[in-house]
């Protein structure tokens, strides 16, 4: 058995996932084991599942009947003779015995503190693995099931604590390693959730600095110094300033720079042996920039820009280029606007021309050693103008490549720059590559109208094809299976981001009933819904609960506007790429929206217990009142409203829908639906219980007096069945 509090609570047996049954259950569960094997006594477990002031007359009762379900799905082959093993009665409590090592957090723990002894003995490769091997165990926010419960909010805090530090350790791992490109991007995200916490700001720098990024780096200090001077009032601490000093003197001593050795081979290039995986389905993109970089190193400018959704693979092509140009002696430039700090006052900060010139010095010839590099890397403060006659001339006596990774999210000084550098060179041996996601942004059109009247190279990246996923497949070492490549293609969408990704999941959480959202996915597509308006969330969180492709009419209703305002809504969540169209096939409707691969998943991730139940109580409304519905559809979405739903009502719901089953001589569904209701009103509603139970058994036999009935008589008994009102201070919210 093991247990993961990682993300949604789960328990697994070997290899399989378990049903633990509804929330509460799941509640219970988690509670039992935030515990630790101590136990706890049944008035205590009522006090934490539910809240002060809401705690039912029954409490005692379902506690014990879930403990009772949870025995059954826990150990399935004990008989009730046999006494309990693993959720025990003590006499204080119940108490959930299982090994510590059974449950993901303390494996969590456990491997990065493995992890960062490696480290500490300079073993930087199996460090690296043992970092990411803990951090894949996180399936989404801690203790999810719990979120909103006193009982969870210190282990919570104590976990993502944890987290944070291991996302900081790999970091340095990643550091140590040589991997300083790498390092950039996960110190940004980790500042993102950290903005005030000065290790990752640390981070940030020295990973700029290893990559010959000087000049950025001083300028991350000066924001850092300017957020906490207007948040907290204060400056940054000793350790901080010292790194800056260090980066301002070049004190390689202090920075610990490690420098990843350049592989010059006369145009031929080597396999690399640094674990990724090849790209694939990009042969005709990669021969047309092999073309271009010919055409460069012949002397003339050359700009090729490559379009593609978020994931397509456009900053791996661009990385792929560059190393080719490397092999060939081009100098690596790699443009990235920082945005607009440029005050005029402090000289660590630069505008984007002066930082060109920063990143192209810091491109030492191969046969210059490490200080030579670093003295030519040394920022000099002077006006744009001239940074821009210093560059025109640097290109003139060098062979460049400028990768421009998210052209259409730079700010506007540096797509000034690209624009007069489109304009003012020519016959230089020159190449620029713009990486961009969304060519329609306003603020890239100039741009890419100068480049399209010079026809530069315009490179679409789509989605990838399922022979693609079965090449993927087999460069991974594993078996070649047209079944499994289709199953990840229909998953992931051919999203070679979202391919990958789930590659680094063990094989039984990709697909099929155990699979799981990558913890990276998530954290994507959580950046993706704050960057949006709220109305725009609120929509994908109802379409997520909804269903996987978009219920029109409901979502029209829960957005108390039109079809035509709803339509703008999913149209800025296409531009995010968390919706796509679906065109229809021949004969068939026109087609539908749908989220992109396992998107809708990951959306679902991002909520909260309770921002589910608000979601499902307002679908459950929606489809009350639109007409043509079958009630059994409102009455799924009730049985996860949760809280928000008693259970008499809810009771009263499966009846309905069973009399409905038996007017329309669906027998089986209707037993189905009136054994549900029995079930569900056990001991507390006794009366609804019998004669639910009564009418399942008359329909199992065939007895033909409540399947003579009229469908709005009332079975013998039970009251007339009405539907739930659902008020509008239900109407769910995005969290």
């Amino acid at each position: 058995m093991r247990f993961g509090l990682l993300g949604p609570v789960e328990a697994w047996r070997g290899v399989n996932g378990l049903d633990l049954g509804p929330p509460k259950r799941r509640v219970l569960l988690t509670r039992l084991l935030v515990e630790g094997g101590r136990p706890l006594s049944v008035d205590q477990l009522c006090q934490d599942l539910w809240p002060a002031g809401r705690r039912p007359s029954g409490a005692v009762s379902s506690v014990h009947a879930h403990i009772s379900r949870l025995r059954a799905v826990l150990e399935p082959g004990r008989g009730t003779s046999k006494p309990a093993t693993l959720l025990v009665r003590r006499p204080a409590g119940y108490a959930l015995e299982a090994p510590r090592d059974a449950l993901d957090s303390v494996v969590f723990e456990t491997s990065v503190s493995r992890a960062r002894e490696l480290l500490s003995s300079g073993r930087t490769a199996s460090a690296h693995q043992e970092i990411e091997q803990a951090l894949r165990l996180w399936r989404g926010p801690a203790l999810r099931d719990a979120a909103e419960l006193t009982f969870a909010a210190p282990e919570i805090a104590r976990l993502e604590a944890s987290r944070q530090l291991a996302e900081e350790l790999r970091v340095s791992i990643l550091l140590e390693g040589g991997e300083a490109e790498a390092a950039v991007g996960l110190a940004e995200r980790l500042i993102g959730s950290a903005p005030l916490r000065e290790a990752p700001w640390a981070l940030l720098m020295r990973a700029l600095y290893s990559t010959g990024r000087s000049a950025e780096a001083l300028q991350q200090y000066e924001r850092f110094r300017i957020t906490l001077a207007e948040e907290l009032g204060v400056d940054p601490g000793p350790g901080l300033r010292d790194l800056h000093m260090a980066i301002l003197r070049h004190d390689s001593a202090v920075l610990r720079i490690v420098r990843p050795p350049r592989r010059i081979t006369g145009g031929v290039r080597v396999a690399r042996n640094d674990g990724r995986l090849p790209v694939v389905g990009r042969s005709q993109e990669t021969a047309r920039l092999d073309t271009l970089l010919s055409e460069a190193d012949a002397g003339r400018v050359r700009w090729a820009v490559l379009t593609g959704e978020s994931g397509a693979g456009k900053t791996r092509l661009l990385e792929e280029t560059a190393e080719l140009a490397a092999e060939r002696g081009f100098t690596i430039a790699r443009m990235r606007c920082s945005g607009s700090l440029d005050n005029g006052r402090n000289p660590s900060v630069f505008g984007p021309a002066a930082r060109l010139l920063a990143e192209l010095r810091s491109e030492a010839p191969v046969s210059h050693d490490a200080a030579d590099a670093d003295a030519a890397a040394q920022p000099q403060a002077m006006s744009e103008e001239a940074a821009l006659a210093e560059l025109v001339r640097e290109f003139a006596d060098r062979r460049v490549l400028c990768a421009v990774d998210d052209l259409d999210e730079s700010c506007a000084a540096c797509l000034r720059l690209l624009h007069q550098l489109a304009v003012l060179l020519r016959e230089v041996r020159l190449a620029v590559l713009c990486a961009v996601r969304d060519p329609d942004k306003p603020q890239v059109g100039r741009l890419l109208s100068e480049l399209a009247r010079q026809r530069a190279a315009r490179l679409h990246l789509g989605p990838l094809g399922v022979a693609d996923v079965a090449q993927l497949l087999t460069a991974a070492g594993e078996a070649d299976s047209n079944l499994e490549a289709a199953a990840l293609h229909r998953r992931s969408d051919g999203n070679p981001f979202l391919l990958l990704e789930l590659l680094e999941l063990p094989v039984v959480q990709r697909v099929g009933p155990a699979a799981q959202i990558p913890a990276a996915v998530e954290s994507v597509v959580l950046t993706r819904l704050e960057a949006l308006p709220e109305p725009v969330r609120a929509m994908l969180v109802h379409a997520a609960v909804s269903g996987e492709t978009l219920d029109i009419e409901v979502l029209v209703h829960l957005s108390d506007g039109s079809r035509e305002g709803l339509l703008g809504l999913i149209d800025e969540a296409q531009r995010a790429g968390i919706l796509v169209w679906q065109e229809g096939k021949v004969g068939q409707p026109a087609g539908h929206y749908r989220f992109h691969g396992m998107l809708r998943d990951a959306v679902l991730a991002t909520l909260t217990p309770a921002a589910r139940q608000r979601a499902h109580a307002g679908i459950a409304m929606a489809l009350d009142a639109l007409p043509g519905r079958h009630p059994a559809q409102s009455a799924a979405h009730l049985v996860q409203a949760g809280p928000l739903v008693e259970t008499e009502e809810l009771v009263q719901a499966f009846l309905r829908v069973g009399r409905l089953c038996v007017r329309d001589r669906q027998h089986a569904a209707a037993i189905g639906w009136f054994e549900r209701a029995a079930d569900l009103a056990g001991p507390e509603h006794l009366s609804l219980h019998r004669e639910a139970k009564r009418t399942a058994q008359w329909l199992a036999t065939g007895s033909p007096a409540p399947l003579a009935r009229e469908a709005d008589a009332p079975v013998p008994g039970l009251a007339v069945v009405h539907r739930l009102p659902c008020p509008s201070r239900l109407r769910p919210t995005a969290p």
